[in-house]
């Protein structure tokens, strides 16, 4: 016979109040219920836990020496329940995002202040990498959720992805170019090149190849950040997705008459896991932030 948390939750509240009656009308039991189960407690145990005998609830050795240990297993269980309450109540918990460096400059922060917001006591965490790095931080349940550029070849089948944007790249450059630009017309014009394993890095060559030419690089080997800035001081033009020259206003802005340059953003998420409470509410908040917000130049909702 098991012994059952509510059994020792009936016995701790005889015990200190030394009353059945009281004990009940505290518990909302009735007090040949909470008799029963006291009762059903004692032969599990196999020894009584309260003498009766004198007209008075006092405990036993037996009972004595139980009490302290039901009131630990009682404490344990109602801490276990409140913090499960607040994991599901969204008043504690943690989400552990990943997101390519230009949208870490353009859509996560205003979807990291919405749901700040709602959710003040949710911790964030944010990793700021390539897809691919965020792709193996995914599977390795390094992450909840990432942010990351659809490959032509389709993602990683451990994970399931919703489409969210289209995003048009563009030419970003310092010096004034014509209005519009055909890809074509970079062919001998040098460009500042992501690092080797950057999305952005493989979207541009096969775009070039599509466009017939192979690149010659002013400067390869950066992040984002870095390939801005170096097209900010002059060294070349760079491909780049619309969103990351929002803040870059010693950039100009080029648009491709090319329908295929552009890039497709999703969100990602192992195949088949259940999302924490507060990742499912991110989840939530980003999608909805996708589907009403205005969007910049160059990007569409899919």
């Amino acid at each position: 016979m098991r012994v059952q948390l509510q059994q020792l939750r009936y016995f701790v509240a005889v015990a200190e109040l030394r009353h059945f009656t009281r004990a009940a009308e505290l518990l909302g039991v009735s007090q040949p219920t909470l008799s029963k189960q006291i009762h059903t407690l004692e032969a599990a145990l196999g020894a009584p836990l309260f003498d009766r005998s004198r007209g008075t609830v006092v405990l036993t050795t037996a009972g004595e020496t139980l009490l302290p240990l039901a009131r630990r297993v009682v404490a344990d269980a109602d801490t276990a329940r409140d913090a499960v309450q607040e994991v599901v109540g969204l008043r504690r918990g943690r989400v552990r995002l990943g997101a390519t460096p230009s949208l870490c400059t353009s859509l996560v922060p205003v979807v990291l202040r919405e749901f700040h917001a709602r959710h003040p006591q949710i911790d964030l965490h944010v990793d700021e990498g390539g897809s691919q790095d965020l792709v193996a931080d995914l599977v390795t349940h390094a992450l909840d959720l990432a942010l990351i550029v659809e490959p032509a070849r389709g993602t990683d089948p451990a994970l399931e992805t919703v489409p969210l944007l289209r995003e048009s790249l563009v030419v970003a450059s310092v010096a004034p170019l014509p209005d519009r630009l055909a890809l074509a017309d970079l062919r001998d014009t040098p460009l500042v090149m992501f690092r080797t394993g950057y999305d952005l890095r493989d979207t541009t060559l096969e775009a070039c190849r599509r466009a017939g030419f192979t690149p010659t690089y002013a400067v390869e080997g950066g992040e984002m950040d870095a390939v801005l800035a170096f097209v900010e001081a002059g060294l070349g033009v760079a491909l780049v997705p619309s969103m990351a020259l929002v803040n870059r206003p010693l950039l100009r802005t080029t648009p491709l008459v090319d329908q295929d340059v552009h890039r497709t953003i999703a969100l990602a998420q192992r195949r088949g896991s259940v999302l924490p409470h507060a990742a499912q509410a991110m989840r939530t908040t980003l999608l909805d932030h996708v589907a009403r917000s205005p969007l910049p130049f160059g990007v569409q909702t899919l």
